[in-house]
């Protein structure tokens, strides 16, 4: 039950209020801090407030996901040689407009084998205040661009900047898309120290991690680097967010 810990939250501000025989600065300072979990629920995916996102995969064997927002950008086809060199397959949240802008790399990420995911048509910074009309526009458009681009088609989503909301929960679920979260984030993009990602990342991995990386500059490519040799030292397997979904779906029958 995903509003489990805010029905507690509930409770307890109600009985808090009880206690306090109704004052009125309590109920003031309820109803701020309730609103600062809602507005945290809002922004951290991994809590499942608003959408139910599969942010790790539950397994005992020693594997991660390495997933890549944004692109595809100039900086992918170099992604893409280093995955192809050490035989990794990863997923690709893929921006509509950027898709537009690199089809042949599009193309090549598909061609290569890896898991495309929808990840918007704008990435627009103003998502979260978006109309759930707007959202669904904002996916379906991406879509289309996909489906026009490389004849495909899927399923997973993942919310801009891991914001979620009423309206884009409901877009979700009126576009039959799979929200797809992380339990490692690289901060890669506003971070610029190669080495403070690097151990960001590798010290949050566990078995079943999703990792957020950026195919998005030199910068995370050298990161990369390293942390596919750190995944081969500590005899880590990587997996795609797809074998996630198959895997629950045989379970189901």
């Amino acid at each position: 039950m995903k509003h489990y810990p805010f029905i507690l939250f509930y409770i307890f501000c109600n009985v808090f209020i009880y206690a306090f025989q109704g004052s009125f600065w309590v109920y003031v300072f309820c109803f701020f801090l309730f609103s600062a979990i809602v507005v945290w629920g809002a922004f951290d995916i991994g809590l499942n407030y608003f959408v139910n996102s599969i942010i790790r995969k539950r397994t005992r064997v020693k594997e991660v996901a390495l997933t890549f927002d944004d692109g595809p950008t100039e900086f992918t086809p170099k992604f893409l040689d280093l995955l192809k060199e050490r035989n990794i397959k990863a997923t690709f949240f893929c921006i509509g407009k950027q898709i537009e802008k690199h089809p042949e790399t599009f193309q090549r990420i598909i061609a290569e084998g890896h898991t495309i995911g929808n990840h918007t048509f704008s990435h627009a910074d103003n998502t979260g205040f978006l109309s759930t009309s707007k959202m669904i526009e904002e996916i379906k458009k991406c879509d289309r661009v996909m489906s026009n681009t490389g004849n495909l088609k899927t399923n997973l989503y993942r919310p801009p900047f891991g914001v979620t909301n009423p309206n884009i929960a409901r877009a979700i679920k009126r576009t039959g898309k799979k929200s797809i979260g992380w339990n490692v984030r690289s901060l890669d993009t506003i971070t610029q120290d190669e080495k403070k990602i690097y151990r960001k990342v590798t010290k949050g991995l566990k078995k079943g991690s999703i990792v957020l990386l950026h195919d998005t500059s030199e910068k995370t490519y050298n990161v990369l680097e390293d942390l596919l040799v750190f995944l081969e030292d500590k005899k880590y397997s990587t997996f795609t967010i797809d074998n996630i979904l198959t895997a629950k779906e045989r379970k189901a029958f």
